[in-house]
């Protein structure tokens, strides 16, 4: 458990405003991953994992969005940065994984086009899953503390099937697939670092004024 994101989770659920500024952007950075797969999926030969991944990526978008009800029905109708922490590390968070995986690919060697874009694919996914694991986790954790009426063990069960299927699909990918997934773990861990960074000034700019002072550009 991360206990410094469990404390700035406990701190983002115990103001209405804050939190559903939060699930407003986790449901952004879902719909812009389900966005993603949508659009790099193979016109004619789609994929079944790869089919389920976007469907429930698009849902877990939607249940977030849906979550924000539960706090307050006229909160954060739409994606504008207004209604988003961090909203530009937010939005960008997944394209810059995606551009800097891509880059690693290049450089490791990988020429051939259909091995580049499941190569690609797997890592980024794989990435974003694990780290899927420890966000959801330590905020179900925060949500469980106040018992609030949120709760996100939904979309973890979901979350721990694609990270399986990750793992699985990487052994067969490439039999050094664990250095590959280290290596793309490497750049999530600092892209997340930047983005917790982002988010953490946010809360901390709130508690300070005592009202919302968020950026409001993406």
């Amino acid at each position: 458990m991360n206990t410094d994101f469990l404390t700035l989770c406990q701190q983002i659920v115990a103001h209405p405003d804050l939190h559903c500024r939060w699930l407003n952007t986790l449901s952004l950075m879902e719909n812009t991953g389900a966005r993603k797969i949508a659009h790099n999926e193979d016109p004619i030969h789609a994929d079944l994992t790869m089919l389920k991944h976007a469907a429930e990526e698009f849902r877990h978008a939607y249940y977030l969005k849906k979550m924000i009800g539960r706090i307050d029905a006229f909160a954060c109708p739409t994606y504008e940065a207004s209604f988003v922490l961090a909203p530009h590390a937010s939005k960008h968070y997944l394209h810059r994984l995606d551009v800097e995986v891509c880059r690693l690919l290049i450089q490791s060697g990988v020429t051939d086009p259909a091995r580049f874009k499941a190569g690609a694919y797997l890592l980024v996914t794989y990435a974003i899953e694990v780290r899927a694991d420890e966000l959801y986790g330590n905020y179900q954790n925060a949500l469980d503390e106040i018992n609030s009426k949120v709760n996100v063990k939904s979309i973890i069960a979901e979350e721990e099937g694609h990270l399986q299927e990750m793992q699985e699909m990487l052994a067969h990918f490439d039999p050094m697939h664990q250095v590959w997934a280290e290596k793309a773990c490497a750049i999530e861990e600092r892209l997340h670092a930047e983005w917790l960074t982002e988010i953490a000034k946010e809360v901390a700019q709130f508690a300070s004024l005592g009202a919302p002072a968020f950026n409001t550009t993406f």
